[in-house]
């Protein structure tokens, strides 16, 4: 992979409508396994929520924002 496509997903702009794995590691910057490790964390608890396609694991943009939107405040509330 190109340096270039690993940074291509920086804004919200960027994502598409329904996401992998890929487009959550770039965008967080953080590597693909520990997407798949939120992917398998109960929603509950604090897991990416995502569905199936065949053997694929998808996010859509609304879902992953909500939990992005969750985190900040689940962090904000910690440090009150």
């Amino acid at each position: 992979m190109k340096k270039d496509e690993r940074t291509k997903y920086q804004t919200w702009d960027s994502l598409p409508d329904t996401l992998t794995a890929n487009h959550i590691s770039q965008f967080l910057q953080i590597s693909r396994r520990r997407v798949y490790e939120l992917f398998q964390i109960h929603v509950e608890e604090g897991g990416i929520p995502n569905f199936e396609i065949g053997a694929s694991k998808r996010v859509t943009k609304k879902d992953f924002k909500k939990w992005i939107s969750s985190r900040m405040k689940e962090k904000n509330n910690t440090n009150s």
